[in-house]
């Protein structure tokens, strides 16, 4: 393994000049990230790298490189991170725009602590207030598409639909995300009777509630629920990376028969079960959005779940 090391380029250009016009010429300057500054490209990928993905933060960084024997300080650090996502911009929007322009999006949010030093300065707490962060997800290696994944964030400062309208203003097909109602619009049908997105929702959400139940009082019931549930994640791990159509035909053969076994089972429960109980919740949590979990028997390419989007969200923070 070869350790990060620091390097200096010292960079000399000639100056040459002419009696007889009495003019100067210089080799021009080579061109950098940053104007006027310097920082090369490495050691602006390494500190990007290191505070976005390594989640370290800038004085941590400053006291790396004070053992390399360069000191730099945080303010220097922060002002070249600013100045660098200016000069990555270009390539953001394309991302962002290959993205945003798949036909399944999957999608989700999570509260983000955000420093607000005003609200310290009025008194008001530590200065920290609550944003939110969206994330939307391309991966087609589960069914083996072509297209390479990726995610874009959007950051909000609170949980308003509007944000999620604005953010999927240009894109239609099916949509992969939690019962957040935001979405509610998206899947509506509109004047010409079509809508925008087919909503594709998500197992591991239902299967969490039975999940809680089962972990607080051992219902049998839960338990059943979830082994259930479990006997359709057995067929999605024997098929994940495979073409839609393989996907869809085991799905309709395994998949689909112990789908509709749980279904008459679920509304079964619900007859023998206190109506204002948690268990009875989750089984409603489920059984009113049908339709949109038993998607995936529909299409090859729809997951069972929206997990794949929930790992680029956990890896921004540090556990």
């Amino acid at each position: 393994m070869i350790a990060a090391q620091m390097k200096v380029i010292e960079v000399a250009r000639l100056k040459k000049s002419c009696r007889c016009c009495e003019k100067m010429v210089q080799v021009p300057a080579p061109s950098r990230p940053i104007p006027g500054s310097m920082a090369g490209a490495g050691l602006l990928a390494y500190i990007l790298v290191s505070k976005f993905d390594d989640h370290l933060p800038l004085y941590r960084l400053n006291e790396i490189f004070a053992r390399m024997g360069v000191d730099i300080p945080d303010s220097t650090m922060v002002d070249w991170c600013g100045r660098a996502m200016q000069v990555l911009q270009p390539l953001i929007a394309r991302i962002e725009a290959a993205i945003m322009a798949s036909d399944l999006l999957h999608a989700d949010d999570t509260p983000i602590r955000v420093l607000d030093r005003s609200l310290r300065d009025k008194g008001l707490g530590k200065g920290v207030k609550k944003g939110r962060l969206w994330t939307y997800v391309r991966d087609q290696r589960p069914w083996a598409g072509t297209s390479p994944p990726g995610a874009v964030y959007y950051f909000a400062p609170d949980w308003k639909e509007e944000h999620v309208h604005r953010h999927l203003g240009q894109s239609s097909g099916i949509l992969q995300a939690d019962g957040y109602k935001g979405y509610g619009k998206l899947y509506s049908s509109g004047a010409d009777g079509l809508s925008r997105f087919k909503e594709a929702a998500c197992w591991a959400h239902w299967r969490r509630g039975f999940h809680d139940i089962w972990t607080s009082n051992k219902s049998e019931i839960a338990r059943e629920a979830l082994d259930r549930i479990g006997a359709l994640y057995d067929i999605e791990r024997g098929i994940n990376g495979q073409p839609p159509e393989i996907r869809l035909a085991a799905r309709q053969m395994q998949s689909k028969p112990k789908a509709e076994a749980f279904r008459h089972w679920a509304e079964a429960q619900l007859t023998r079960i206190p109506g204002k109980s948690d268990l009875a919740a989750a089984f409603r949590y489920g059984l009113s959005r049908w339709a949109s979990l038993c998607l995936f028997l529909e299409d090859g390419r729809v997951a069972i779940d929206t997990d794949v989007v929930e790992q680029p969200l956990l890896s921004l923070f540090v556990v």
